[in-house]
């Protein structure tokens, strides 16, 4: 009973610790540096970069807020599945 007790602890801490929500989406800004955003969405778990772009995504297929940079500025970001 109290490994159940201590998981469930552990989980809604892991729940309430993301950084994939609507108040974080909503801060992201044009403009915003890479070093900005990760302050507020932490580091991206995937990014590819070409001539001078960086697209980034954090989160998975179900859940993400994706970021594309221009000469490191934020200019087009979308999000799915954030509440």
């Amino acid at each position: 009973m109290k490994k159940i007790v201590v998981l469930l602890a552990a989980l809604t801490l892991l729940g309430a610790c993301s950084k994939l929500t609507q108040d974080n989406y909503d801060q992201v800004k044009a403009g915003m540096t890479y070093a900005e955003v990760t302050d507020i969405l932490g580091k991206a778990t995937h990014c590819d970069e070409a001539v001078g772009t960086k697209s980034c995504r954090w989160g998975d297929d179900a859940k993400n807020i994706k970021i594309t940079f221009l000469a490191d500025r934020a200019t087009v970001f979308s999000n799915h599945g954030i509440q």
